[in-house]
Order: structure tokens, then sequence, then C-alpha cells
């Protein structure tokens, strides 16, 4: 069966459909011709899920993860066949600040899916999202999947417990079920300026100086939305082949850099190098350096990364570009409306 085919008509639930990785997938199955179903908590007008018009795509539950009567009834209600499980609490911020939301989100949530599909006997592949988060701070980098999963922040042990909940339902019940540890994602939609790359490019837009929270010296992985639709993708097409159950893999370009680094591939993009970076050095509860050997998933489900960073970002910033140029023609016409009805 050929990768298109495999997902005509095909009965897919995507919980955290609206988030930034969410929207790009179900636009991505939508095109396919799938049957989408996504969870969806809370509304945001401004999301890219809107703006994309998926809302009128897909078939849509309103509700928590947390509720596990609705999580059950939603896989069997619309008779599920895959699960990209994506919705969880994902700012280290807010985990910080308010680690129970976190955990119930994050690791209740989870395991509400994972039973659910468990329960669902028409289940044929299950994809959970990690990330590089869940290793928390290893002696050796880059992070190789047999490394211990040993999160120490909240947001980092919520993401190692899921991880390894999941494992456990394929090692237990057998559940085809796999986990996707990624960097940061980056890319067009992402609506978190507290986010390096859209904060970055916001300020720029704006003429002003980018923030950094951080020293600007942590390393990370960066990760193109579009990158990593094609791996959640992949990862489930080996699940409905009978392969990868119970496994966990990396994604990444291998190309880790310093967020000032970014930064300044970012200001250089868009030609306003005169902009410095104000360094506020006050995030907390960061590790120093974080990236990913992709190794596995190249050998195992044949994955490669296709975007240049600099391609990826310069898609990005033309999102960006048009989405604040939107804003400011609805404001605009919004007040010759107002203007004309005084």
């Amino acid at each position: 069966m050929k990768p298109a085919e495999a997902w005509r008509r095909r009965r897919v639930f995507v919980t955290g459909c609206t988030g930034l990785l969410g929207a790009w997938l179900t636009r991505w199955l939508v095109e396919q011709q799938a049957d989408v179903v996504g969870l969806i908590r809370d509304h945001g007008p401004q999301s890219n899920f809107y703006r994309l018009g998926l809302d009128r795509d897909i078939r849509i539950v309103h509700g928590a993860l947390e509720d596990y009567p609705l999580v059950e009834r939603s896989l069997n209600e619309y008779e599920i066949e895959v699960v990209f499980h994506l919705g969880a609490q994902t700012i280290v911020g807010i985990a910080n600040e308010n680690p129970l939301s976190t955990f119930r989100a994050n690791i209740q949530g989870s395991w509400n899916v994972l039973e659910a599909a468990r329960h669902r006997k028409g289940i044929r592949a299950v994809v959970v999202a990690s990330s590089d988060k869940a290793y928390g701070a290893q002696a050796q980098l880059p992070y190789r999947e047999d490394a211990p999963l040993i999160g120490r922040h909240p947001y980092d042990a919520s993401k190692s417990c899921a991880d390894l909940i999941a494992q456990m339902y394929w090692h237990t019940y057998h559940l085809p079920v796999a986990v996707t540890r990624c960097g940061n994602f980056y890319g067009g939609g992402d609506l978190n300026f507290n986010r390096i790359v859209p904060g970055t490019i916001r300020s720029l837009l704006d003429g002003q100086r980018p923030i950094v929270r951080s020293d600007g010296a942590l390393r990370r992985d960066y990760l193109y939305i579009k990158e990593a639709v094609s791996a959640y993708v992949l990862l489930a097409e080996r699940l409905l082949e009978g392969q990868a159950g119970g496994e966990g893999y990396n994604f990444s370009h291998g190309q880790p850099l310093r967020v000032l680094e970014l930064v300044d591939i970012i200001t250089g993009l868009m030609g306003r190098a005169d902009l410095k970076p104000v360094i506020l050095n006050e995030a907390t509860n960061e590790i120093p350096d974080q990236f990913l050997d992709a190794s596995k998933a190249g050998a195992d489900l044949g994955w490669k990364p296709r975007y240049r960073l600099e391609d990826g970002l310069k898609e990005t910033v033309a999102w960006y570009e048009e989405f604040f140029k939107a804003q400011h023609d609805a404001q605009a016409a919004g007040q010759q409306t107002w203007a004309k009805s005084v």
C-alpha cells in the first residue's frame, strides 16, 4: 500500500490538534482524505488551526484529556484506528509554577488516551509525543534512545513519566504504540511569543531588539514543523505495517545551536543584524545542553531531514509577516467601519 493510500478514509484521532504541530499534522491528514476527529479543550480563534479552516474539515470533540469517559467514548464512537497523542501542557514556565495541572494534563491525560486505546479493539497505531526533555540532564551527548529517562523538573518529569507509561502499554498489553522525542519545534502558527523563534521574529518585525530570557548559551535542537509532521506520519505508517511497537525515536537535524546563534541567524535572514538581543538571563530549571542523535530513526524508519534550517526559518518568517499583516488589515478595516457608524 502506498503512503497516500494508507491514509485515505483512515479514521484518525488527534489530541492537541489546535497546537503548533497538531494543526499542521491535521492539515496533512485532511489533504490525504483521512477521516479526522480532533480533541479541543480551548477555543483559540487566532490559532493556525482556525486560520487554515480545519474546524470545517474535521469532526471536533470538545473536552479535556483528563476526562477519561470522554476520551474512551470518542475512540469507540468514531471507530478510531490511529491516534496521534500530541495534547499536553507544553510551557516549561507554567509547569514550574503549576506542576499539578501539568501532571494531570501530561501524565493522566496520556494514560487516559492509552487506556482508552487498549479497550478499543480497532486501534492499529498510537503515536505519543514525548520530548528531548524526557531524558533530563545527561552526561553523554547527543542523547541516544538507550539513555535513561530522568527528568528532574516538572515538565521534564511529566514527559519522562508519559514516555515510560506508553512503553509499558506495549510491553504489557501489546498496544501498537511508539514514542517520538524531538527537540524544539519552530514554524508558522506558534503564537507563544515567549518562545525564541516567534518572539524574535515578532520583535524584529516591530523594529525592536529581540528578548532572550536565558543567558543565550543553552544548546538545543530546532526542528521545522513540517519536518516533524513527516516524522510522525512515517512512524505511524511503520506501526500500521506491524513495526516499531514499543520503540522511542529521536528526530533531529543533528545540528544543535546556542540560543544566541539562532537569534543571529534570524536577524541575518530578516536583515536586522543591527537589533542586538536583550539578554535577561532569568530562565530557571533549564538544562544547559540538550540535543539528539537521530540515527536510529534513519536506520529503522528510513527518516531523514529534508529542510535546511535557513529554508525552514525563511518560510516561518514569511508566515508571520502574512499573519501580522492580516491582523493589521483587519484592525484597520474595523476602525473604518466604526468611524462610518458614528
